[in-house]
């Protein structure tokens, strides 16, 4: 029995376009009410959010009634958390700070089981064969892994062209707020040469093949992206969605009392 195939990545190779939600609560219900909404995928943040091994697992399993592919952003390029990710059943990752076509490389290989790669061959006792039951994860999961790495700094960009050009990488992340940084604008994404960058690196993402992706929570500039050749685009978080709607609410709330 064959690993399930991976929509996510499916879709993608299709050249269709993919819209996410960010999963920044570390919560199973927040997870479960993301899957069941209408979004392509949902994506649990390792990165920014307080999402360990454990809470991943949690939010897998809520996910698992959802229409939503799960996506996972890890902390970091490490090969360990790569591999006890992938155990989790996870089919799709971005990494982030992937900065050479080096970086990329290592990543294409902590994913993939030999002789494409490095990963370490234990999956029979995991979730990632559903606990013994799939019994050809070792010869069928290469083919289903969808890996994004980010560009977030001027040495990725730099090194865009060699690293969307790399075999294994389904596409490439771009973190605008990083790059802000990254080019002196801290704060401010929405500087004109923090835009241009990111506009011609959308374009070359797109010329080499692969899915660009990148988030932007305003939907006139969501959809501008998407216009510009992104396929994989978070268009919301949960905690902004539930802060948003809160503070909505207390407004609400403060001028009913107002009029008493």
């Amino acid at each position: 029995m064959p690993v399930p195939v991976n929509r996510l990545k499916a879709a993608l190779a299709a050249g269709e376009c993919q819209m996410g939600l960010w999963l920044a609560m570390a919560h199973p219900t927040s997870a479960e009410i993301a899957s069941k909404a209408g979004f392509d995928w949902c994506l649990i943040d390792g990165e920014h959010a307080p999402n360990d091994i454990p809470l991943i697992l949690e939010q897998l399993r809520a996910m698992g009634g959802g229409q939503a592919t799960p996506v996972v952003r890890l902390p970091v390029g490490d090969p360990m958390l790569v591999k006890r990710t992938l155990d989790l059943g996870v089919q799709s990752l971005v990494v982030p700070m992937i900065n050479t076509v080096d970086e990329a490389r290592a990543m294409v290989r902590a994913t993939r089981y030999p002789p494409e790669g490095m990963r370490g061959v234990g999956a029979a006792m995991a979730r990632a064969a559903n606990f013994g039951e799939i019994t050809d994860v070792v010869t069928t999961a290469n083919d289903q892994i969808c890996l994004f790495v980010q560009a977030e700094s001027r040495e990725a960009l730099a090194n865009l062209d060699e690293i969307s050009a790399l075999d294994g990488i389904d596409g490439v992340f771009l973190g605008p707020a990083d790059l802000a940084a990254d080019m002196g604008h801290p704060g401010n994404p929405a500087a004109e040469e923090v835009q241009a960058a990111l506009r011609d690196a959308v374009a070359r993402i797109a010329r080499a093949g692969k899915a660009a992706g990148i988030i932007d929570f305003n939907p006139e500039k969501a959809a501008a992206w998407v216009r510009a050749g992104a396929r994989f685009v978070a268009v919301g978080g949960d905690v902004s969605i539930l802060a948003r709607g809160i503070r909505a609410a207390a407004a609400e709330a403060a001028s009913v009392k107002a009029a008493l």
